[in-house]
């Protein structure tokens, strides 16, 4: 997708109703810090594209998926993951013990960052080989996956019951391994089946 400064194009629209939602979703969370802790990621990556990054070359799948994680996350700031109602709805259909909506959400954090690397390792030639490229992108991904459960500790530990909202561990004494497991599924995934669609749609530009 070559940049085009000349007038909006469909990512720009996107983007503005991606903005649009992200602040209709603070007029009333269920809980204004947890939604704060959420979807400050999403005002980053808006940001960034406003000033630098639409200007620079992004395949359709990237942005895309990039696009719908951070609809997850705005979803999960204004309900606090463990009252989704969509995950409620499956917790009810599937007799499962807790709300799983965060496990998706820890889905695409390794999902969606995998992909995004993986581009800007690509576009860049920073790396070449391509088996080196999947095991760094994934590594990469589980690192941050690991600093986010440590941040989610840390925010329990100081922020009382807003914190525990937030880390929505659920009484699951392994949440952060779970966690941490469904980030590595995602990002493994992401390179194993989408690399020849993104190696693609990047070298037509």
């Amino acid at each position: 997708m070559a940049p085009n400064h000349g007038r909006l194009r469909v990512t720009d629209w996107t983007v503005i109703a991606l903005t649009l939602f992200l602040a209709w979703s603070g007029v009333s969370p269920n809980d204004r810090i947890v939604w704060v802790l959420e979807v400050f990621w999403v005002a980053i990556v808006i940001v960034m594209w406003a000033v630098w990054l639409r200007r620079k070359p992004v395949t359709t799948l990237t942005f895309t998926v990039v696009v719908i994680h951070s609809v997850i996350l705005i979803v999960g700031g204004i309900y606090t993951y463990s009252l989704v109602p969509a995950g409620a709805w499956v917790q009810e259909w599937m007799g499962r013990p807790r709300n799983d909506y965060d496990r998706l959400g820890h889905f695409m954090q390794g999902f969606a960052p995998a992909l995004v690397w993986r581009e800007v390792f690509i576009r860049n030639a920073i790396v070449v080989a391509r088996g080196w490229l999947a095991v760094i992108v994934v590594g990469m991904c589980l690192a941050f996956s690991a600093l986010f459960e440590l941040f989610e500790f840390a925010i329990a530990k100081l922020a009382g019951e807003p914190g525990v909202n937030f880390l929505g561990a659920q009484g699951d004494v392994w949440d952060a391994q779970w966690d941490m497991l469904f980030c590595l599924v995602g990002a493994t995934l992401a390179v194993m089946l989408l690399w020849r669609v993104q190696d693609r749609q990047a070298a037509r530009g």
